[in-house]
């Protein structure tokens, strides 16, 4: 292991042991201190930002998810101000029994020390602290080389919120990017780190799943699929389709695969086409679909699917299109193709929505709804650290009670088993 990540680790093992017991209070002075310290210092912010836009081509599908500007920092500010005023995470007894002679109780306490190893998006670096802070838990913060300077001047920032609340700057550490191998170091750090959540394209999350030998919560890569059934409102699909895509195409929970019944595909696809031109979305299409864009779907955009593109996170203005026959197919197509992250079906059958709900196993499913609404804060979360398609612990967007854990608390009366 790297000698100054392992001092680093160090340290943030020696923060955990005061950090999860402050009061509540000294949490949310904390992040009222960071809100104001990022709002006084945007230029500064933004400045560095810059600095890591020179580096990345504009035609990088990560360009998006690295740019920060004014209407991005409020987006940051206001989730921390909003975490400020959420419940306590941590002290609560959610479950109370009597056994033999002892009485037993469930308290929610912090996990430890929480890594995060992510690409690309500099507001992750605020997001995890922020949360991290919430519920009590020291964080470790890798982020990419690509957002280097834009990542350092927020931890800046987030060190300065703590050294004014007068607790411990160690309790959020941030991993050098340029240090050689600093993710192999993170992810063999046991002892040292309690749980690792690893987010970014699908090469990291398969890395850090196949050596950690720390526990891991798996945040996926979102491959979302909305399937448009034979009763659905055509004009108002049309408007999900293309929100889903458009509003934000590189993020998880941004559409991947249009699943379009046969029997209104003649109807559907051209209103489709006509919002999704606008934006000049890439579309590979099946055989079927094929026919119908290629009377109404600009040539330059168009191409013909292969299988790779199906079960294919674009993060781009791409996107794959595939008509189905009935109902059944389109689930067993999404089943297949499915990461477990966003799943959406547009219909007014309410046994097909039904089933949909009940069969598609996925983090978040939808009924007549665009998968970009999968997020920590529209969920009431506050922010989140990832999007969890695992099953264990936590799935899908992780905000700070997710960041929990808990412990059993037995008292007796001199009691002794019998």
């Amino acid at each position: 292991m790297d000698k100054k990540i392992l001092k680093q680790l160090k340290n943030a093992k020696a923060a955990e042991e005061t950090f999860g017991l402050l009061s509540l209070s000294k949490r949310n002075k904390i992040l009222k201190n960071l809100a104001r310290l990022i709002k006084k210092n945007k230029k500064s912010i933004l400045s560095a930002n810059t600095k890591d836009l020179k580096r990345m081509k504009k035609d990088d599908p990560m360009y998006d998810r690295l740019v920060l500007n004014d209407k991005r920092i409020e987006g940051m500010i206001k989730e921390i101000n909003n975490l400020s005023k959420m419940p306590d995470p941590i002290g609560e007894i959610f479950d109370e029994r009597k056994g033999p002679g002892i009485e037993i109780k469930k308290k929610r306490v912090p996990l430890g020390v929480v890594a995060v190893i992510y690409e690309s998006r500099p507001n992750v670096t605020t997001d995890v602290a922020a949360i991290c802070i919430k519920s009590g838990n020291v964080a470790v913060l890798k982020g990419g080389k690509e957002a280097r300077e834009s990542s350092l001047a927020l931890h800046k920032l987030i060190q300065k919120s703590l050294e004014e609340s007068r607790v411990s700057k160690e309790a959020v550490q941030l991993i050098d990017p340029k240090i050689k191998n600093a993710a192999e170091s993170i992810i063999s750090a046991d002892g040292w780190i309690d749980l690792i959540v690893p987010r970014g394209s699908e090469r990291l999350i398969k890395f850090v799943r196949e050596n950690a030998i720390v526990p891991v919560i798996e945040t996926g890569a979102g491959v979302c699929h909305t399937f448009v059934d034979e009763s659905a409102k055509l004009d108002n699909s049309a408007k999900i389709i293309f929100n889903a895509k458009t509003e934000r195409p590189s993020v998880c929970n941004a559409l991947d695969t249009a699943v379009i019944h046969e029997k209104i595909s003649e109807k559907f696809i051209p209103k489709m086409a006509q919002l999704l031109s606008k934006k000049d979305v890439e579309i590979f299409a099946d055989s079927k679909s094929y026919k119908i864009l290629e009377k109404v779907y600009p040539v330059k955009l168009l191409r013909r699917a292969q299988e790779s593109d199906f079960g294919k996170e674009f993060l781009s203005l791409k996107m794959s299109v595939k008509i189905v026959s009935d109902f059944n197919e389109a689930l067993r197509f999404i089943k297949k193709y499915s990461s477990h992250h966003s799943e959406a079906i547009l219909t007014e059958n309410k046994k097909n929505a039904e089933r949909f709900l009940k069969e598609i196993d996925a983090a978040t499913v939808y009924v007549n709804a665009s998968t970009r609404f999968s997020d920590g804060a529209i969920f009431g979360l506050g922010s989140e650290i990832g999007i969890s398609t695992s099953k264990l612990h936590a799935r899908g967007p992780m905000g700070p009670k997710e960041m929990t854990t808990y412990k059993w608390l037995v008292s007796g009366k001199y009691s002794v088993r019998k």
